[in-house]
């Protein structure tokens, strides 16, 4: 029998240590190469590392929690399978023929990420939601609830129960028969929506849903959550129970907890103190952020903007049969903004580069490609991933990099890779109802835009006040790179897009 141990991994570009999250396998399980040993928390992301090896766990190297440099060994595996009455040397069994899979750093094919684009929750400033859906008018009489089966009968309403109920039982069951049943469309038929105008063929007012049996669909209402802000992870992109168990969990864990925070007054101060070690994704943003507020001069503008035009836009998009099943919000016409407006303001795209030897010259190197950083919160804190060349992606295509995007940050998936040669930023600041802010530009590029929340305010339009739909820009420049000028036209640029979305198609 030989004992191979599993040395820790260089997972990412430079990296130096990584903490043991949590262990997937204990000593005496079997295991075949490629099956996930544990989860480790780098400076940038949280990462499975998969086995090199197959045979059996004989010892646990690290505990949990503990932080460990890179070359140390972590865990040892014997070449025999557990309860394997064959020699050590004898030959491991054949690994069935598969797809090629990358040692570290796997991402979810199209079918786990859930590429569809039902994304996860919101990346930080989603922004809020247009107007909402209208539902056909309900048949008067007796009806069935709106998440029952096809074909079933009415039931008599519930007494709400605890999320701890609703998650360990299942939905309700059903009461006694009230009325007669009513046929209704299949619960996968989208609902239609009346009176819009169709786009780019589209069939008039098909309105996008969210995916989910009716079952879930009932326990998330027991529970009050929006179907929209979960993690879908079915294999055709639905939310399953599981998903829902995993929300609540999170949601659980973020209730205002105001009541208990003081903690006991008769205590001494010193005990009354919650000590929270720096690490991790944490500790490499602090570093970041203070490296780039001192090192880079910053400069910031703000512009309101009239977005009524690209809300207008942004229900259409969602109305169109090409975008079906695509999480679209007004974040992807900011996104096509930025993009649009860095090609005609190129210096906004660039890195201030210093010479090496420590001498005062230095160099500014201008991208001739975009790699959009959009910020992310996650449970783990705010992470910054990128789409790689997004100047070449259409807009359906950009709305797929983001939803799936959001759906690897949420989930707390997102690769080392996917963070690295950032170009530009997007901070959406929109969905916690900020109005504006002055971002702290992300290390290694010159600019970063800070989209705030969009709400009805009173707009002065051709001499009459009415109602639009208004946001604020912010944005933040490296002083040695962007001077006011530019800074201030590419600013009006990215605005000119959200006030007409039409001039995309120049």
């Amino acid at each position: 029998m030989t004992l191979n141990k599993f040395n820790l991994p260089d997972v990412g570009e430079g990296l130096t240590e990584a903490e043991i999250v949590s262990w997937k396998v204990k000593p005496g399980d079997a295991v075949a190469i490629n099956d996930v040993l544990c989860e480790i928390e780098t400076a940038k992301s949280l990462v499975e590392l998969p086995s090199p090896f197959a045979g059996t766990v004989t010892e646990l190297m690290v505990p949990e929690g503990a932080t460990v440099d890179v070359g140390t060994a972590i865990i040892s595996v014997s070449d025999t399978m557990s309860g394997d009455p064959t020699p050590a040397d004898a030959p491991l069994p054949p690994v069935p023929d598969a797809e090629p899979t990358p040692m570290y750093g796997k991402l979810k094919d199209d079918g786990e990420a859930g590429v569809s684009g039902l994304a996860a929750g919101p990346l930080v400033g989603s922004g809020p939601k247009a107007d909402a859906v209208k539902r056909r008018p309900r048949k008067t009489g007796h009806v069935i609830p709106a998440d029952a089966m096809h074909g079933a009968p009415e039931v008599e309403p519930v007494q709400p129960r605890s999320a701890e109920e609703v998650l360990a039982d299942g939905p309700a069951s059903a009461g006694p028969v009230a009325g007669p049943a009513v046929t209704r469309r299949p619960e996968w038929t989208p609902a239609v929506e009346t009176d819009k105008p169709t786009f780019g063929g589209a069939i008039s007012g098909l309105m996008n849903r969210v995916l989910a049996k009716p079952p879930v669909r009932k326990i998330a209402r027991d529970l009050g959550i929006d179907l929209a802000d979960v993690v879908a992870t079915g294999a055709r992109g639905e939310v399953t129970r599981e998903d829902l168990v995993s929300y609540q969990a999170q949601r659980d864990a973020e209730l205002d907890k105001a009541d208990t925070f003081w903690g006991t007054s008769g205590r001494p101060q010193e005990q009354r103190i919650e000590r929270i070690p720096v690490k991790g994704v944490r500790k490499a943003t602090a570093k970041a952020m203070v490296e780039s507020a001192f090192s880079a001069p910053h400069v910031s503008i703000f512009v309101d903007v009239d977005a009524s035009r690209t809300m207008e836009f942004v229900k259409r998009l969602k109305a169109s049969r090409d975008f079906e099943g695509i999480k679209v919000s007004p974040l992807l016409i900011l996104a096509k903004a930025v993009i649009w407006a860095a090609a005609r303001n190129p210096s906004v795209n660039a890195t201030w580069v210093d010479n090496p030897d420590g001498s005062d010259s230095a160099e500014i190197h201008v991208k001739h490609f975009m790699n959009l950083g959009i910020a992310a919160a996650t449970p783990r804190g705010l992470m910054v991933p990128n789409i790689k060349n997004a100047q070449d992606l259409s807009l359906k295509e950009l709305a797929l990099a983001l939803n799936e995007l959001a759906t690897t940050a949420r989930a707390g998936k997102t690769q080392p890779a996917q963070m690295q040669g950032g170009t530009l930023t997007v901070t959406n600041i929109g969905a916690l109802g900020i109005d504006t802010g002055t971002p702290i530009i992300n290390p290694g590029e010159v600019a970063i835009v800070a989209f705030g929340t969009i709400k009805q305010k009173p707009w002065v339009l051709d001499g009459e006040v009415i109602p639009r739909w208004i946001t604020t820009l912010g944005g933040s420049f490296d002083h040695r790179v962007v001077d006011g000028d530019l800074s201030a036209r590419f600013m009006a640029d990215v605005a000119a897009i959200l006030e007409e979305p039409a001039l995309l198609l120049d």
